[in-house]
C-alpha cells in the first residue's frame, strides 16, 4: 500500500486498509479506446478486470509517470523477438522448460512457472526504479500469459492497479497464423532487440 502510506491523513489510511486488494490504489486510466471484456477470450480476462491495447499503452506511457510497463515473457523472447523500449522491466512469469519437454498438441516446447515471479515483482515494486508507480501494464506475447501473471499478483495481494495488455508485444494471429493483427510491434511503437543492463532485475 505504498500509495496510501505516503499520505498523512489517518482517515485515508484507514480507508486503504479496508479496501480489497484490487479495488485499486490509483484511479483507472482514462482510455481513448476502451477494451470491452466481452470481446476478449476467457484466457485474456483477469480478476482485476482492467484491459488496455498495446497501441494505447504506448500513449499512456508517454503521458503518465505513475504507470509502468512490465514484460512477463521469457528473457529469450526479449532477446530474439524484441521488447518495448519503454518497458520498465522484464520479469518472466514463465520460463521454457529446461528439459525442453514437447507439447505436441500446440507444437511448442512446454513452459514452466517461474517460481520466484511474485517475489521478483514485489522486489521491483519496492525498488527505487518503481518510485511513484501505482499502476502496472502487464504484457506478454498476445495477452493470455499476462492475464495469468496478473492472476498470480492478485492472489498474492500485490496492491497496485493492474492492466492486461490484451494484444501483447506480437499481437494476435491472422488467418495464416501470422501475428500481424495488432500488438506493440504492429502498432509501430518503439522496440529493440538489444537488451539493456538491468532489464531483468537481479539477473545481470
Amino acid at each position: 500500500m505504498r500509495y496510501f502510506t505516503r499520505l498523512t491523513a489517518p482517515a485515508l489510511l484507514a480507508l486503504s486498509l479496508a479496501l480489497a486488494p484490487h479495488s485499486g490504489v490509483a484511479e483507472t486510466l482514462d482510455l481513448q479506446d476502451p477494451v470491452a471484456v466481452e470481446t476478449l477470450s476467457k484466457s485474456k480476462q483477469t480478476e482485476a478486470g482492467l484491459y488496455i491495447t498495446a497501441a494505447e499503452a504506448g500513449r499512456v506511457l508517454a503521458e503518465k509517470d505513475n504507470v509502468a510497463l512490465i514484460d512477463v515473457r521469457t528473457p529469450s523472447e526479449t532477446m530474439l523477438i524484441g521488447y518495448p523500449v519503454p518497458a520498465a522491466a522484464n520479469i518472466p512469469s514463465k520460463l521454457v522448460d529446461p528439459d525442453l519437454a514437447f507439447d505436441a498438441k500446440n507444437g511448442v516446447y512446454k513452459m514452466v512457472d517461474n517460481p520466484t515471479y511474485v517475489e521478483e515483482m514485489q522486489a521491483w515494486l519496492a525498488s527505487d526504479a518503481a518510485e511513484g508507480v501505482d499502476t502496472l501494464m502487464i504484457m506478454c506475447r498476445s495477452g493470455s500469459r499476462s492475464a495469468a501473471a496478473i492472476g498470480k499478483l492478485v492472489e498474492a495481494g500485490v496492491d497496485v492497479t493492474l492492466y492486461n495488455v490484451v494484444d501483447g508485444f506480437e499481437g494476435d494471429k491472422n488467418e495464416d497464423g501470422v501475428r500481424a493483427v495488432n500488438g506493440w510491434r504492429n502498432a509501430g511503437l518503439p522496440w529493440t532487440y538489444k537488451l539493456r543492463e538491468g532489464l531483468w532485475p537481479g539477473h545481470n
